[in-house]
């Protein structure tokens, strides 16, 4: 059974920062891409950032230079370092993986964490 379980999300002002964990428990965590979405009100869940098991990673434009995704295969973790916050980066924060069996895709969520930035 795999779980995702986030956390480091909180208040901040505009200009500042914070860095969300997601520690998964997974076996092989190495092999697998982890990724970063995000949901703010009345909005549909969009693609922040991945890293795959290169360590290539890939960010959405609105991120690109602000945010850095990385990963620490000995813990099991992947981090989103989340520099020069603007308010419209406020919304739920979620982490994301997903697995292949038997031909089928199965996606994994974790719970979300809440990031609000202040103007």
């Amino acid at each position: 059974q795999v779980q995702l379980v986030e956390s480091g999300g909180g208040l901040v002002q505009s200009g500042g920062s914070l860095r969300l964990s997601c520690t998964a428990t997974i076996t092989r965590f190495s092999d697998n891409a982890m990724g970063w979405y995000r949901q703010a009100p009345g909005k549909q869940r969009e693609l922040v950032a991945v890293i795959d098991s290169l360590e290539t990673t890939n960010y959405a434009d609105f991120v690109k230079g602000r945010f850095t995704i990385s990963r620490d295969n000995t813990k099991n973790t992947v981090y989103l370092q989340m520099n020069s916050l603007e308010p419209e980066d406020t919304a739920v924060y979620y982490c994301h993986t997903d697995r292949w069996s038997w031909s089928r895709k199965y996606d994994y969520w974790g719970q979300g964490t809440q990031v609000t930035v202040s103007s």
